[in-house]
């Protein structure tokens, strides 16, 4: 099971990587949404997990591009410090599979993946 992770602080990338490693999930990064696309068609991760404030390319715009152009349906958590209810309802409408604010624990994101996976195998 490969997770992307794309995160444009350093410190909470590194730290969510590890975390994610150490659940058994393979772990591939990017630091930024154009090297999210190029993560994305090189890795063909099984979940995506998006800050929405990145260079480049928005969390929400990389959501567009995999939902839009690259016809995917790979499950899409975004992470954000931005807790307004339209930028949620816009993750939402755009096709996030869920959405968690900044600050969280990385034990609740690991059982939103979870949850995710679960769901996926019983469909």
């Amino acid at each position: 099971m490969t997770i992307l992770i794309c995160e444009d602080e350093e410190i909470m990338l590194t730290a969510l990587a590890f975390r994610m490693r150490r659940q058994g999930f393979e772990v591939v990064t990017a630091e930024d949404g154009r090297e999210a696309v190029q993560r994305i068609e090189e890795h063909q991760p099984d979940i995506i997990v998006s800050d929405i404030m990145m260079p480049h390319l928005s969390g929400l715009q990389l959501l567009e591009m995999v939902r839009g152009e690259m016809k995917s349906e790979v499950p899409v958590i975004i992470i954000s410090a931005l807790e307004r209810e339209d930028t949620i309802l816009e993750a939402f409408r755009k096709g996030a599979n869920d959405f968690i604010a900044k600050p969280f624990k990385p034990n609740e994101l690991i059982l939103r993946i979870k949850r995710i996976i679960q769901e996926k195998k019983l469909s």
